[in-house]
């Protein structure tokens, strides 16, 4: 019995360790940035670089991104949009986007953390995490790491 939860309990958390940075697609809509705006979204980089955070509503248990503004620029000025996610389609639980910090590395670029919490009602999972974003303005690149709570 003991080999078969310690099973289920690897099979789940391997499951949620997935997270998702992508160019942006349904979820950036701007009825989705969640309001006030002036209290979900920061610019960084001297305006360089904007996050909100985005309820998309549906699926409720995972509505929550980040939306990221960021260079390079486009031929006509525009910046990239990438949404942060959990999986293709699935958002967050819940973002706390009032803990969001911010730090530059010159050799990495750009590096936020935000807390989240991760909840998969097919697999009776749920757990915080710490999502890590290193945004590269130089090449656009965007990666994510996430590390679970002790929950």
């Amino acid at each position: 019995m003991r080999w078969l939860l310690t099973g289920l309990l690897t099979l789940c958390a391997g499951a949620a360790t997935a997270q998702l940075a992508a160019p942006c697609d349904w979820q950036a809509r701007a009825d989705a940035v969640v309001e006030p705006w002036e209290d979900y979204s920061a610019t960084f980089s001297n305006g360089a670089v904007r996050v909100a955070l985005l309820d998309t509503i549906e699926p409720a248990a995972a509505a929550f991104y980040l939306l990221i503004l960021h260079p390079p620029y486009d031929e006509v000025g525009g910046r990239t949009c990438t949404v942060v996610g959990l999986d293709d389609g699935l958002g967050y639980a819940g973002m706390i986007f009032e803990e969001l910090t911010a730090d530059y590395d010159p050799a990495r670029g750009l590096i936020f953390q935000i807390p989240a919490i991760i909840y998969l009602p097919e697999q009776s999972f749920q757990n915080s995490t710490l999502l890590t974003i290193t945004v590269n303005q130089a090449t656009g690149d965007v990666s994510v790491t996430q590390e679970l709570g002790n929950e």
